[in-house]
């Protein structure tokens, strides 16, 4: 269950719960960015012999915007090149696409665009099937979705050179694929939020 502690007392998220009873689908999103530049990471080498990955010198990147639910283990996502109301909306609206006959709660962080006007408006218009509660600010750790992205980001990412933004796309698709076809990859993340 999703705790945190806060001046001591511990918290709970209710929707775990309700989502179970409600035969809901439990969603939460998040959003990344994955740089074309090198991200460097741990890794084995011989002694006096460092690894060296090449660079470019550019500095793009892509962005994602993702979604898990939380026991189907079903990854859905978006890429877009900014992060704002708009293109929020239409990962919302790619996500309604799956879940507005079952029923969804929603649980996302507090970034800007999360809370915008027309955000909140397509939440109020779509209530019937869609509710959505916000974590607590600066609380990565009670999002499931950030795991998804240090796996993306180990197993596909870390120490590899990227001479293009297609290249970079290119991996990305390999492993957001593999999550979505192999859910067992990515259960065990997903475990102490259950």
């Amino acid at each position: 269950m999703l705790r945190r502690r806060i001046d001591g007392a511990a918290t709970s998220i209710p929707s775990l719960k309700k989502a179970r009873s409600r035969h809901w689908a439990l969603l939460f999103t998040d959003e990344a960015s994955f740089r074309q530049d090198s991200t460097l990471h741990a890794t084995w080498s011989r002694i006096g012999h460092p690894p060296e990955i090449a660079v470019t010198g550019e500095r793009k990147s892509i962005k994602i915007l993702g979604a898990i639910e939380l026991w189907r283990t079903r990854f859905d996502y978006r890429q877009d090149t900014v992060f704002n109301a708009a293109t929020y909306l239409g990962f919302l609206e790619q996500l309604a696409r799956h879940y507005r006959r079952q029923g969804a709660i929603l649980i996302q962080d507090n970034a800007s665009y999360h809370k915008d006007a027309e955000v909140w408006a397509w939440f109020k218009s779509n209530h019937h099937w869609l509710e959505v509660h916000q974590l607590p600010p600066y609380s990565p750790e009670l999002n499931p979705t950030e795991r998804l992205w240090q796996h993306t980001r180990k197993n596909g990412t870390h120490n590899r050179f990227f001479g293009g933004l297609d290249a970079l796309l290119a991996t990305l698709t390999r492993v957001f694929e593999e999550i979505q076809s192999y859910p067992r990859l990515i259960q065990s993340y997903l475990v102490p939020f259950c």
